[in-house]
């Protein structure tokens, strides 16, 4: 029992506030408790054995509990465990009340999560200190866990606020890239649809091989600049309607290395794969490519995607030098070249996506 009387608390003790839940399978020391708390201000629910304790934790959590130890069925040493072991509950002060004074006793309560203890009979200036001290602890828990909260809720806005903005700027990287490779594009074709269609069949063809969204989309980025370097190629090789001949087929073929000259030295990394596209998209399977005659897997393999890419594209579009051909002899000539012209695995990849490629050249038609 208190050794002070219920009911009556010591004059100037400032009114204090939470929710405060004796547990005891006592009645006597249920109401003493109830009556020495209540007129400090505590709002005081009371539970007789430990399931009912846990049943009210889980459902009206209090900011203290005071816990009897000695119980029948379910003991306090087991409440307290419990109470701690939950994310939801682990931080209300659990406050041991009990006659036990042995040392193992105490250390088994600080095992299973104990806060404090109160010995039996409970002094009524300690429980009033013991409350209150408990009260600040779990007040201080409380902020930390709502300002937890409201950090990762102020982190995760503005996570989605940069992915946005992120958003924005790749789109508005993309269009910018689309406007300066059809300002390279715009003498030699009809449209400059030709380099939207080239970079998603490129796009398309690496997710089929397996590459990843991460390389899909900077192929998609890369690829209209594939032929950036066709600025510098005077009009009468790059208009001319006729064949041409070997010295002006010289002076066309440079603009792959005029190209991979205008990207070099970039630090993006899409840009750094511009570059790489510049210079190798005319190199072939065989070797018989340029500028480097690369053969095989000698030429990266962002250049033989788009490779194929480029020439499937050509072959559907008019040219100041041709008509466009039609699909199946377009597809044709791309199987004549798996082995000789092109990676045999880009074919392959080409081919299993043949529906989507053909999506893809409706979608951006000549008018597009």
């Amino acid at each position: 029992m208190a050794t002070d009387e219920p009911g009556q608390a010591k004059q100037g003790v400032a009114a204090q506030s939470g929710k405060v839940l004796v547990v005891d399978d006592e009645a006597f020391n249920r109401e003493l408790l109830e009556d020495l708390l209540m007129p400090w201000g505590y709002q005081v629910t009371l539970a007789e054995d430990g399931e009912s304790a846990l049943e009210q934790v889980a459902n009206d959590p209090p900011d203290v509990i005071l816990l009897d130890v000695m119980m029948p069925g379910t003991d306090g040493f087991e409440v307290a465990r419990r109470i701690k072991q939950d994310e939801a509950t682990k931080g209300i002060p659990v406050v041991m009340v009990t006659a036990l004074k042995a040392v193992e006793d105490r250390v088994k309560a600080l095992q299973v999560g104990a806060n404090d203890f109160l010995s039996k009979p409970v002094d009524k200036l300690e429980l009033q200190a013991t409350v209150a001290s408990q009260m600040k602890i779990k007040a201080y828990h409380d902020f930390m866990k709502n300002y937890q909260a409201e950090l990762e809720t102020q982190v995760a806005k503005r996570t989605e606020e940069l992915r946005h903005a992120l958003d924005k700027l790749k789109q508005a990287s993309l269009d910018t890239i689309m406007r300066l490779a059809r300002a390279a594009e715009y003498k030699d074709e009809d449209t400059g649809a030709h380099i939207l269609r080239m970079s998603s069949y490129g796009a398309a063809v690496a997710r089929q091989m397996g590459l990843g969204e991460k390389v899909a989309q900077w192929i998609l980025y890369a690829a209209p600049m594939h032929d950036v370097g066709k600025i510098g190629i005077p009009d009468n090789v790059l208009l001319k309607p006729d064949r041409l001949n070997p010295d002006e087929w010289e002076i066309m073929k440079t603009h792959t290395t005029i190209g991979g000259g205008i990207l070099s030295g970039a630090s993006a990394g899409y840009l750094k794969l511009a570059e790489i596209i510049a210079l190798t998209h005319h190199e072939r399977w065989d070797g018989a490519g340029y500028p480097h005659g690369f053969k095989g897997k000698e030429t990266p393999l962002a250049g033989r995607i788009a490779a194929i890419s480029d020439v499937f594209d050509a072959l559907t579009s008019k040219r100041p030098y041709k008509e466009a051909f039609s699909i199946e002899k377009s597809f044709a000539i791309i199987r004549e070249g798996r082995g000789t012209h092109f990676d045999p695995e880009v074919v392959d990849a080409f081919f299993a996506i043949e529906d989507e490629v053909l999506a893809i050249k409706e979608k951006h038609g000549d008018d597009s």
